[in-house]
């Protein structure tokens, strides 16, 4: 699978791109977003959540660590902004949840060394205030 570029020029167009990603998936893929504050992690992921039917509003589980969603597929959407051990890592539950639905993992960067080989991952990152540059490397063409 080649690796797709967009560029978004709001959050809007970066929930649409996300909404299309979420028409490709099975069921049990393991998203991993990257992307410094502020780049559109939680818009990507409340665009994937419309895509797949959840209508419940989306927000950044930074304190909670992990946020579930009910839709086509359980949606698992972690943040791992606070998680710097293995320790940490597996005190979220992490791997309890692969295979059991989808998980959305902002701050991928924290956790790089655990993150499966086939699992999708998501660059976004600034071009300017408004635009994103948006690169989805693993997942079925959008």
């Amino acid at each position: 699978m080649e690796k797709q570029i967009f560029i978004s020029h709001s959050p809007a167009e970066t929930e649409a791109i996300a909404q299309r990603l979420a028409q490709t998936l099975k069921g049990t893929e393991i998203l991993a977003l990257f992307g410094g504050l502020g780049a559109g992690k939680t818009a990507f992921t409340r665009g994937l959540a419309k895509g797949l039917g959840i209508e419940d509003g989306v927000s950044s589980p930074t304190f909670a660590l992990v946020h579930e969603y009910e839709g086509t597929y359980p949606v698992y959407h972690f943040d791992m902004y606070r998680i710097s051990t293995f320790d940490d890592l597996y005190s979220t539950g992490f791997f309890d949840y692969m295979d059991t639905g989808i998980l959305v993992i902002e701050w991928s960067e924290n956790i790089e060394n655990a993150l499966p080989e086939h699992c999708i991952r998501i660059q976004i990152r600034h071009l300017s205030e408004k635009e994103r540059e948006i690169t989805i490397e693993g997942a079925e063409t959008i």
